[in-house]
């Protein structure tokens, strides 16, 4: 699986794709209906199948002090679509001069420049300055220049309602991993290098591997039922806090998996953690005493919710 830069030539070997275009933060269902047809359109005429996103987010290039929002990382990304079986990823760098193209220059930069054969989109998909491109244009002006378009129809969940990235952060905000997970096919998960943190949970018998949030959405503060992905393939159980830990000063922004029956070491090591199942909202506890009766309690409660929970990936 490639990673490609939007800047540098495309690789012989990879010119006449069929391309899968949009951002695919999440990569929910929805998401996974457009690139499944782009990359059953690659197989059927014997071309590369490449899925391209953006990298910052539009959303983050014209609204810099906006909240973190995103549900999936470059990393994440790429991971996805080589699963689903696609041959690169394209990162498409959204600055001042991508903002600044017209629809006919990002047509001309896909089907000449890129050599793109074909391209999938969703069908609200939006395009060059001003977002005047639509998927009406982007065919006609594809046409014109040898490339054809297909627009995929958005996927509906089983409440009648269309699956979006927006529906999944609203989710995830009220802690409801179990709607998101629906959405997603897959837990919500969060992906980082395990830091250096300040040890209290291992004096009290709970080790944690703390993970930075960086530019992921802040799903509700609180206690919840995790799995964690190593990077050996091992899946481990656990219990995690993500917030600001009430009971601790000065107040410090973590994810804090405890994983149950694990005493490794995991330092420096970037892992996922999967949010399965939201416990309880942050508290402050008076004494370490009632912290840690609090956290078996929450240990146990988690540990009943993962053995019926099925592992997805």
């Amino acid at each position: 699986m490639e990673r490609l830069e939007s800047g540098a030539p495309i690789p012989a070997h990879l010119r006449g794709s069929i391309m899968a275009l949009g951002n695919f933060d999440g990569f929910h269902r929805g998401h996974q209906a457009v690139v499944s047809r782009a990359i059953d359109w690659a197989k059927a005429a014997g071309r590369p199948a490449i899925v391209a996103t953006f990298d910052p987010h539009p959303m983050r290039f014209f609204q810099p002090d906006t909240a973190p929002f995103r549900l999936t990382t470059l990393d994440q990304r790429q991971a996805l679509f080589g699963r689903s079986g696609a041959d690169a990823m394209m990162v498409f760098a959204f600055d001042a001069a991508l903002s600044a193209r017209t629809a006919e220059d990002f047509v001309h930069l896909l089907a000449r420049d890129m050599g793109v054969a074909g391209v999938v989109t969703g069908q609200d998909f939006t395009f060059g300055r001003g977002r005047r491109g639509t998927v009406g244009r982007l065919a006609e002006l594809g046409a014109a220049m040898g490339m054809t378009a297909q627009a995929v129809p958005p996927v509906i969940g089983g409440n009648g309602a269309v699956i979006s990235s927006s529906r999944i952060r609203e989710a995830l905000k009220t802690g409801d991993c179990e709607t998101a997970t629906r959405l997603l096919s897959r837990p919500f998960a969060i992906q980082g290098r395990v830091q250096h943190g300040d040890k209290i949970g291992r004096t009290i018998g709970f080790p944690t591997a703390n993970i930075d949030l960086g530019t992921y959405l802040r799903p509700a503060y609180g206690v919840y039922a995790v799995r964690g992905l190593l990077p050996d393939g091992r899946v481990l159980d656990g219990a995690a806090n993500l917030g600001i830990r009430p009971s601790f000063d000065p107040p410090k922004e973590l994810l804090e998996p405890h994983f149950f029956d694990f005493s490794e070491s995991l330092y420096d090591q970037v892992i996922e953690v999967q949010m399965i199942h939201y416990l309880r909202p942050e508290a402050k506890y008076e004494g370490m005493d009632a912290l840690m009766a609090q956290i078996a309690k929450d240990c146990d409660d988690a540990r009943q919710i993962l053995a019926g929970t099925p592992h997805l990936a």
